[in-house]
């Protein structure tokens, strides 16, 4: 007989099909590189700190975060199975990752669909964030 239980747990490897599934099972696969298998093996092997959330050992969520377990932990991705969702998963896997790095600060950007959902479950907003994705619009000046 099949259990309902959720198990969340640190993995420290999680495969790129199985990941790009749960992406793609969330909202989360309209902003990341799902079709490039390559670059999300790349994304999950640079990871150091992989949480997820299973049913039947099928993964349902996952929080894929960047770490240095003393000052700042980055939550890069929180994704659930929107067949899951709405179940305390997401901050579940929060709270697991926190857990991991209990010195460091969580950060993470929210998805424009998600910015509600993250006071819900306790977390502040910071409004001084700066995002540079390519480096040849920088200004640099000679000092």
């Amino acid at each position: 007989m099949a259990t309902t239980e959720i198990v969340f747990q640190r993995e420290l490897t999680l495969g790129a099909d199985e990941f790009i599934a749960v992406l793609q099972r969330s909202t989360l696969a309209e902003r990341r590189p799902v079709a490039d298998a390559e670059r999300i093996a790349d994304m999950l092997q640079h990871a150091n700190l992989i949480v997820t959330a299973r049913i039947d050992g099928r993964l349902v969520g996952v929080s894929r975060a960047l770490t240095d377990f003393a000052f700042c932990t980055y939550l890069s991705d929180l994704a659930v199975d929107e067949a899951y969702q709405h179940q305390g998963i997401g901050a579940m896997l929060i709270y697991e990752t926190k857990k991991y790095s209990p010195k460091a600060k969580l950060i993470l950007l929210a998805a424009p669909k998600a910015t509600g959902y993250y006071p819900k479950v306790g977390m502040s907003r910071f409004e001084h964030c700066f995002i540079l994705d390519d480096a040849e619009k920088m200004i640099l000046k000679q000092v």
